[in-house]
């Protein structure tokens, strides 16, 4: 079976030749590229797996002997470092008509600097090493945005309309497999020393380099250009989307808003621990129902979101309502089986989870094209990056009060996002 037989069988669908919204010179390479673009991108949550800000780097960073302070750092950085600058790089990545290179050489980057902390704590220990893992961090997210500017242009030039959201979906569901087994080693105490997460490390690196290698072979038409000689000038008229563009102004709040399927989660796994047996319920269970819920959901919401992928954010934000809710109610009236209870609401959530994030990426790739797309993600990542600085940090205080309140919160965050999305789909519909 060749590569066009395997994109027709997976896809399963009469039109599965039918080329939307892309040049029409990129038509013949859409099954090549469409499975180069899910190896990489499986390369990279392999990587992401492996070097997690959350558990990985954590361990790394307590075995040296690092400040605490400075693991505090170490996921504000991860996830909003790679937003922030979006806005800047991707004024400059517009004036490129081929834009699949600004991926390969994030890709590198991400890969080098991930290399470099296996040697940075063979040489050095204590402040001193925590602090040269955290300038890495640093190049590692800056590098991270840059795939994510580039990323969307190129699945938007190269792969169908109908066929985007089960690109990611599929990627998804792989790397669901990958951290269910992840979560197994876990269980069975084969990755638990410290040692070995140097080892982790080097392959999350070598996993990045391969997904380098590997996306320079996606065959791209060139684009649209223009508008990159002042990335800051650029940054400042791209701020007027806000202002001017209401579906993108409505799709930007709505994701903020929906910022709470991410947030909670770390929230309802404190509460469920508070009043289970660690014995029975570990971090690698929640780990192992996590990857589940990606295994499960990430295809499923990949042909939803084919078909209406704003239906999808709303669906995703009705269901974020109702098990935040769900789970106030568990924690703040001290619910028989609370833990349990808290159990499935947190695989609930990470099932929701999935389809905002598949939804929400293939809105905003749909939303334009040219470098009115590549603005839509610059601008919206830059914005969101500064709301989960904000959104975290009140989260936070709020917790040191009542985590039940947090929950209560997000809630009430995601049914404004229901609201805001049947708004969007009725201009739409008009």
């Amino acid at each position: 079976m060749n590569v066009d037989d395997l994109y027709d069988r997976l896809l399963d669908e009469e039109d599965a030749r039918v080329c939307k919204d892309i040049p029409d010179a990129a038509c013949s390479d859409v099954p090549r590229n469409f499975f180069l673009i899910i190896f990489a991108q499986f390369l990279t949550k392999l990587g992401d797996a492996l070097a997690n800000a959350k558990t990985v780097l954590p361990w790394l960073m307590n075995s040296l002997g690092a400040p605490g302070a400075m693991l505090a750092l170490l996921v504000p950085i991860r996830e909003s470092g790679s937003m922030l600058p979006q806005i800047l790089i991707g004024g400059w990545v517009r004036a490129y008509p081929r834009r699949k290179f600004f991926f390969v050489v994030g890709c590198v980057l991400q890969g080098l600097a991930i290399l470099s902390m296996p040697l940075i704590a063979m040489s050095f220990e204590g402040a001193l090493a925590g602090s040269f893992v955290i300038a890495a961090l640093v190049v590692f997210s800056l590098a991270r945005g840059l795939c994510s500017v580039a990323s969307k242009d190129v699945i938007g030039k190269t792969v169908p309309k109908t066929r985007r959201g089960r690109l990611t979906g599929f990627s998804s569901s792989a790397a669901g497999l990958l951290t269910l087994l992840i979560a197994v080693l876990m269980m069975l105490d084969l990755v638990i020393d410290p040692s070995n997460y140097q080892a982790l490390l080097i392959l999350a690196g070598l996993a990045w380099l391969i997904a380098a290698l590997v996306y320079a072979g996606v065959s791209e038409q060139a684009g649209e250009t223009g508008g990159g000689g002042n990335a800051f000038k650029q940054a400042i008229s791209s701020l007027n989307l806000l202002r001017s563009d209401h579906a993108f102004r409505n799709f930007v709040a709505a994701r903020a808003l929906m910022m709470s399927s991410g947030l909670a989660a770390p929230f309802i796994v404190s509460q469920s621990l508070d009043v289970m047996d660690d014995g029975l319920i570990s971090l690698a269970l929640f780990v192992a129902l996590s990857g589940g819920a990606s295994l499960i959901s990430g295809s499923v919401w990949g042909k939803l979101s084919d078909e209406n992928s704003l239906r999808v954010m709303q669906v995703g934000a009705l269901l974020c309502c109702l098990i935040c809710a769900a789970a106030f109610a568990a924690s703040a009236f001290n619910l028989p089986y609370q833990g349990w209870i808290l159990l499935i609401l947190f695989f609930l959530l990470m099932l929701t989870h999935e389809g905002v994030r598949v939804g929400r990426k293939t809105y905003v790739v749909d939303l334009a094209s040219g470098n009115r797309r590549t603005d839509y993600v610059a601008v919206s990542n830059t914005a969101i990056g500064l709301l989960l600085l904000l959104a975290g940090g009140m989260s936070s205080a709020l917790a040191s009060w009542s985590i039940s309140a947090v929950l209560l919160v997000f809630s009430f965050a995601s049914g404004l996002a229901f609201v805001l999305t049947i708004s969007s789909m009725k201009s739409i519909q008009h």
